[in-house]
């Protein structure tokens, strides 16, 4: 396999000339029998999660005799198009966020939101909007990275918190660290009070999930920090996740999305598919830790993640 990086300098031009993509009308792969190109490209859109899970799409798929290269373009408004017109053929993506990506492209920026907490209803309303774009979503595993509030240890244990439902209950004044957009968005400040009566007494602007903004829940200047639950960091700052028990968040399960056309077979579905048994959401979690507090290679860690699941035969066997 060809260097990520190198693979990316030499690709990126390319992709970018073609970032509107094919027109709808002029896509057959709708219509085609799904192909199966034995040399695979796959998107990684270049942050430490989707590193780790394109390299675990690689190696799945050369471990069932694909030939491929990984291609990092941390832009959807360009690897998505190139997906549809088979430059990528394969990306992981997240359901309820995908769904109102293109939800927005197909019907203009003031769309609704497609995406739901119900997992179901997301894959529906996605697949609906894929399929046209000759793009086959393919089965969500067990793992899902969405929005996610973290406390501090001490904090949790002194007011006797688990839950969101808890930090509703216990009353408690709340600073919460976040994005500036917090204040607007409906799974964060107006969720978190219409949802669960959290008495946010102010939003943070720090940013989300960012180091600064992690420190100031350490610190206690902040009281509750906005992340995701595949924050392999947490421990590093003495936080903990408080559960959405009332399900205020979309179902951001990943998925794999490939280009029908080119990747479209059985012998991919099911060679991706493998990762759904096992890979779950704190298991993507611990490879994040590994890669950003560890620092790790995302290859590494994902190869050494597939051989101890038995996805990958042991070194010399």
């Amino acid at each position: 396999m060809r260097p990520r990086h190198a693979l990316a300098v030499a690709s990126l031009a390319l992709l970018t000339a073609c970032a509107t993509g094919p027109s709808l009308e002029n896509q057959g792969a709708v219509t085609e029998s799904p192909g199966d190109s034995r040399n695979l490209t796959i998107g990684s859109a270049g942050f430490t999660e989707s590193d780790l899970l394109a390299q675990m799409y690689a190696l799945l798929l050369q471990n069932a005799g694909y030939s491929t290269e990984i291609l990092s373009v941390t832009n959807r408004e360009i690897y998505e198009p190139a997906l549809e017109s088979g430059q990528i053929d394969v990306v992981p993506e997240y359901a309820a966020t995908f769904a109102d990506w293109l939800n927005a492209k197909a019907n203009g920026p003031k769309a609704g939101t497609v995406g739901s907490p119900d997992l179901a209803v997301t894959m529906t309303a996605l697949r609906g909007l894929a399929t046209p774009r000759g793009l086959t979503v393919l089965d969500a595993g067990k793992a899902v990275d969405q929005n996610a509030f973290a406390v501090s240890a001490a904090f949790a244990e002194k007011h006797h918190l688990k839950t969101l439902s808890d930090l509703g209950r216990s009353r408690q004044p709340v600073r919460l660290a976040a994005g500036d957009e917090c204040v607007q968005r409906p799974y964060c400040e107006p969720g978190l009070k219409k949802t669960y009566g959290i008495d946010i007494t102010a939003v943070d602007p720090k940013g989300v999930g960012t180091t600064q903004a992690k420190q100031a829940v350490q610190s206690g200047q902040d009281q509750m920090v906005l992340t995701t639950t595949t924050d392999g960091t947490l421990d590093d700052f003495g936080l903990v996740l408080l559960e959405d028990d009332k399900h205020l968040q979309n179902a951001d399960y990943i998925v794999p999305v490939v280009n029908r056309s080119r990747a479209g077979s059985a012998g991919v579905t099911n060679a991706l598919g493998k990762l759904n048994s096992v890979l779950t959401t704190a298991d993507l979690a611990a490879m994040n830790e590994q890669v950003d507090s560890w620092r790790r290679l995302p290859e590494d860690v994902a190869r050494d993640y597939l051989e101890s699941k038995g996805l990958l035969p042991e070194p010399g066997s």
